[in-house]
């Protein structure tokens, strides 16, 4: 077997060196354009947990590179004239030259060729291997000259960053932030040598705006260094800024559909990128090399056809992919929270610190907990503390949260989630069960189902209404049950299904009723919403005064019925949702066009609602922050008008989701996937937020509201699976007091530090 590798970084080292173990008789070459002692940066950074994994492939390179490793556990947050440390999290570093002439020497070793300054291409090396390696980087060649076969995506970042060293000693991953007259800026600083001649990583991030401002879009590297020093001259305590070719750059993330074209493959940078701010590129290449050669092994053959290793190609693509998506989503998130720094500056130290240590979701507040109590403790505390809570060291799900006049004994939410269960609109057996259940569960505040303020406004047969008093009768049963058995607070929420009406019932298919069972649904314009749908009639003058009516009415009604809270939802492709969103509001006249127009009637039903809604009692709205398509779509832009215009008409809670409005929307799903919406809500608006989205459980309950990103979370499905999911949690959090026990339940509750 010929293997050639492009690119002799730290990915196509190991990889021909793992190749070369498993297959000793194979002709294994790489070619390096660089001369072998050029580098560019400073220093590699891995976890601890990392370091098994590459023990176990070549214990000989991982000795050798452990013996040159520097080891630190903490992490010093710099902001303003507050330094905040976090410890327990285990890394190495060393430098990346030294990284690089330990690979060199084990390739030798095993026989590899290295050939350096090598100016080679896949049309110069494919005729004569079995397999080319393009390990070529962020600006690969290969993958750039065959764009139709491997789809590459590049996101260019909105931040600029330097990549500079330092002879400053540190002991830490240390991050700085600061703002000047220019803007705001971010160190990256890690060690990587120790002993007698130390060095650190000093990366220095800042947004485009203020890189201009600061003239450094036309500085030379001596002047970024002068400019640099000068900013952080207090962190640098006299010692040197280091260069090596520390120009200004801008992050792709980088992302590839296929990472194969025949006998030639994608490894590392070339196929994807993570940003630096979680450290794992070279992590990234070398797990990819692994993945490469267990597929080439798993062959089972010395000198395999080009069949077989086509094969053993794409099982490498299958094998690393959903991990690689991980880490890139995990990274995202991570340099999407750096892009945006400026938003938190304003945020207590210890708050702030939780916050970017948890800013990739990757670690959360448990998880952090167990590696850093004292600072999990310190940030509850104090996030306590700023919340006004009446206890400093519980959970902060557990804090009080007071809305208009109302306040709720916890910051759990039940989501709204339709059940389908009504007969003509009115609740049942079922609505009391599963409310009251999940009131006697200890949540602060349950919200109903959808419930629909007109017979054809409903999505199916089986929805739940308030158009009339026999609704308004079961719907007061729930209510008296929850403030009779209950501490938890009840609310409503008011729709109207719009052009998304008139279905089947989930499990009776799912789709648009036909014949005589169906209804003919309402939108802002005749446009289905999608295809096989069909056309809702567009409303007119006299739809409109109508239906705003009608939520008035049914808003008198929820007020009758002794509703905590009213919820309008203006989300997820239903009526006033639809209104907002080009995909589905296509009109001409006043209600159709630019935002400020698609947006007048929603808010002239929220007026409505408003203004017969007691002020003494929260009205919230639901919105979908996102269509996720764009410009095509409402945007998060948009949102943030509409999130202002609400607050000035008396809106006292933002419930932000996102979607719904067309089937064509492209959600990037994760956990927590919905929360940055709200947080950009909270931290431009100053309004209340609720998140939803994949907020699974008590512990991203916590992470969510300790990091200040949201108010109030909504959990739907981990409710469904366990009503008493705030109760279990004040159990499992050692804290039963915390929680709102039913006298029935006290039982299940021992007070704390008593066990049975």
């Amino acid at each position: 077997m010929r293997v050639s590798v492009l690119g002799g970084g730290p990915g196509g080292l190991y990889a021909a060196i793992l190749l070369k173990k498993a297959f000793p008789g194979a002709s294994i070459v790489v070619h390096e354009r660089n001369q072998s002692d050029d580098t560019f940066g400073w220093g590699v950074v891995f976890s601890d947990e990392t370091l098994g994994t590459f023990t176990a492939r070549d214990p000989e390179s991982m000795a050798r590179i452990r013996a040159e490793f520097a080891y630190w556990t903490d992490i010093e947050t710099y902001i303003g004239d507050r330094m905040v440390r976090s410890t327990g999290h285990g890394f190495c570093g060393l430098a990346r030259k030294t990284l690089l002439q330990i690979l060199h020497g084990r390739a030798r070793e095993l026989g590899v060729e290295l050939h350096f300054q090598s100016e080679q291409s896949r049309a110069s090396l494919e005729p004569g291997c079995d397999l080319l390696i393009a390990a070529d980087g962020i600006n690969s060649p290969v993958r750039d000259g065959k764009p139709e076969v491997f789809g590459p995506h590049l996101d260019w970042r909105k931040c600029k960053f330097v990549w500079l060293g330092t002879n400053k000693p540190l002991s830490a991953f240390t991050f700085v932030f600061r703002e000047n007259q220019h803007g705001v800026w971010n160190v990256h600083a890690y060690p990587f040598e120790h002993g007698a001649k130390p060095r650190s990583t000093w990366i220095v991030e800042c947004p485009e705006a203020t890189w201009r401002a600061a003239g450094l879009d036309k500085a030379t590297e001596a002047q970024t260094v002068r400019y640099i020093a000068d900013l952080f001259a207090d962190h640098l305590a006299g010692y040197e800024l280091l260069t090596n070719k520390s120009i200004w750059r801008t992050f792709p993330t980088i992302s590839c559909e296929r990472w194969v074209d025949g006998k030639v493959v994608l490894l590392g940078d070339s196929a994807h990128t993570a940003h630096f701010s979680i450290g794992s590129g070279t992590k990234l290449a070398m797990e990819d090399s692994i993945a490469l050669v267990d597929a080439v092994v798993a062959l089972g053959l010395a000198d395999p056809t080009e069949a077989d290793l086509r094969r053993a190609l794409e099982a490498y693509q299958a094998a690393r992919y959903v991990d690689v998506v991980k880490t890139q989503k995990a990274a995202q998130t991570s340099l999407e929270w750096f892009e945006h720094s400026g938003r938190y500056l304003a945020q207590d130290p210890e708050v702030f610190a939780f916050n970017l240590m948890t800013r990739s979701k990757r670690i959360t507040y448990d998880n952090l907990a167990k590696r850093d109590p004292a600072l999990v403790r310190r940030a509850t505390q104090r996030w306590n503390e700023l919340e006004g809570a009446p206890r400093l060291d519980t959970p902060p799900m557990f804090a009080p949260l007071r809305l208009a006049d109302l306040t709720l004994g916890n910051r759990v939410v039940v989501s709204p989630m339709c059940q389908y269960s009504a007969t003509e609109g009115v609740p049942n057996d079922w609505h009391l069960v599963h409310l009251g259940a999940r009131a006697t569960g200890g949540a602060g505040l349950v919200i109903s189902e959808m419930t629909n303020v007109e017979r054809d406004g409903r999505i199916t047969h089986g929805c739940a209404g308030l158009w009339n008093d026999e609704q308004l009768a079961g719907w007061r049963r729930v209510v008296d049950y929850v403030h009779t058995h209950t501490e938890a607070k009840i609310g409503i929420q008011l729709a109207h299904a719009g052009r998304k009406a008139s279905c089947s019932l989930p499990w009776e298919g799912d789709a648009p009723l036909r014949g005589e069972t169906a209804w003919t649904a309402l939108g802002p314009s005749a446009d289905p919403f999608g295809p096989g749908w069909p056309a809702p009639r567009a409303m007119t003058a006299s739809d409109l005064a109508r239906v705003k009516e009608s939520f008035v009415a049914a808003t008198r009604r929820a007020l009758d019925a002794g509703f905590d809270l009213v919820e309008l939802h203006m989300a997820h492709g239903y009526l006033l949702s639809s209104f907002l969103s080009p995909l589905s509001n296509s009109r001409t006249d006043e209600y159709g066009g630019t935002f400020a127009k698609r947006m007048r009637y929603p808010l002239e039903v929220f007026e409505a609602v408003r203004a017969v809604w007691p002020r003494l009692k929260p009205l919230a709205v639901r919105v979908s922050a996102t269509d996720w398509l764009g410009d095509e779509g409402q945007t998060i832009e948009d949102t943030l008008i509409l999130a202002r215009e609400l607050a000035a008409r008396g809106c006292d809670l933002l419930d932000v989701s996102t979607a719904g409005n067309s089937p064509r929307s492209k959600p990037e799903f994760g956990r927590m996937y919905q929360v940055p919406f709200a947080e950009r809500i909270r931290f431009e608006t100053g309004m209340r937020v609720m998140s939803v989205g994949a907020i699974q459980g008590p512990d991203h309950a916590n992470t969510v509201l300790c990091a200040g990103r949201a108010d109030l979370v909504a959990l739907a499905r981990p409710h469904l699976a366990d009503p008493h999911l705030t109760l279990r949690a004040s159990l499992a959090y050692g804290v039963p007091e915390a929680a709102a026990w039913p006298k029935q339940y006290l039982a299940a509750a021992p007070k704390r530090g008593v066990s049975e």
